[in-house]
């Protein structure tokens, strides 16, 4: 049986989850700076980090797909606007 958690840990772990999109958002945003930046298999990375916040945030998948695919870093700005 595992450990039981303080109150401090439970309350740590309760606010991560209510702040979990903002979380998700903040994360995306950054991540689309270094999308602007990079090329390559660095590139590659990027984006599948950035697809993972993208989901946090709540967009679906076949949109982060089709984002993906253009390779656009000013379209998935403008999409993250609508969040904001």
């Amino acid at each position: 049986m595992p450990p039981e958690r303080s109150s401090h840990q439970e309350k740590i772990i309760k606010n991560y989850y209510r702040n979990r999109d903002a979380i998700g958002l903040q994360k995306a945003q950054e991540a689309i700076t270094e999308l602007y930046l990079s090329e390559g298999k660095k590139r590659a990375t990027v984006w599948k980090r950035l697809a993972s916040h993208l989901e946090k945030v709540g967009l679906p998948a076949d949109q982060i797909e089709h984002l993906r695919e253009q390779d656009d870093p000013e379209q998935v700005a403008n999409i993250l606007k609508k969040f904001v």
